[in-house]
């Protein structure tokens, strides 16, 4: 059957949603895009971002890599989407056997990987893979693959969320990527005006 298209208008009310990208994008349009609901004793994840390669969540204690479970939606070279479960060593993801996911489904197009799959809210104690009936920091990444393996991240600091994500609770949260972000910081605009003071000056 068909890939359903994501759904964005159901964020916030029955399902929780990330975007990171152009103010107002959708699941088609965000760089990257995550989606998760529960049903029944099952997590519906749904991924997509814009890349020929692969595009992944990881759930961390904290917000930096190393540690994490991680759920890889991985386009081979013969066209094809599959989800794959990772454990992150430090800064180097190592394929883990044991895949949670279940229902699963993706599809390459338009230059972006997107899928779908589910998986369960408790798992017996395993190091590997989180209880996500915990509330932990969502990773957001994407990036190349070669020969259907994942390859480094696209951009250096991957987006990360703000506060640990709970899956009892629909959010739709909006990260603007990098092009979009504006220097906020005082710190930031004080040293512009420095700058700007010392060139205008000019050397005595």
């Amino acid at each position: 059957h068909p890939f359903a298209k994501i759904r964005v208008d159901d964020c916030g009310k029955t399902k929780g949603c990330f975007r990171y990208g152009k103010p107002g994008c959708n699941a088609e349009t965000c760089d990257y895009f995550l989606s998760y609901r529960r049903i029944g004793a099952d997590v519906e994840f749904e991924l997509s971002a814009d890349t020929e390669g692969w595009v992944a969540v990881g759930f961390s204690s904290d917000k930096k890599m190393g540690g994490d479970d991680v759920m890889a939606c991985v386009h081979d070279d013969n066209g094809r989407v599959r989800i794959q479960h990772f454990y992150n060593v430090g800064q180097w993801a190592k394929e883990i056997q044991r895949n949670p996911a279940r229902d699963e489904e993706g599809v390459f197009e338009n230059n972006r990987v997107t899928c779908r799959f589910k998986r369960p809210v408790y798992v017996p104690r395993e190091e590997t893979i989180v209880d996500l009936h915990l509330s932990w920091y969502y990773l957001f990444a994407w990036g190349p693959a070669i020969q259907g393996s994942i390859t480094r991240h696209d951009i250096d600091s991957p987006p990360v969320s703000e506060h640990v994500v709970s899956i009892y609770k629909y959010e739709d949260i909006f990260m603007p990527s990098a092009a979009y972000q504006t220097f906020s910081s005082p710190f930031c605009l004080l040293l512009i005006v420095a700058l700007t003071f010392y060139l205008l000056m000019g050397t005595p």
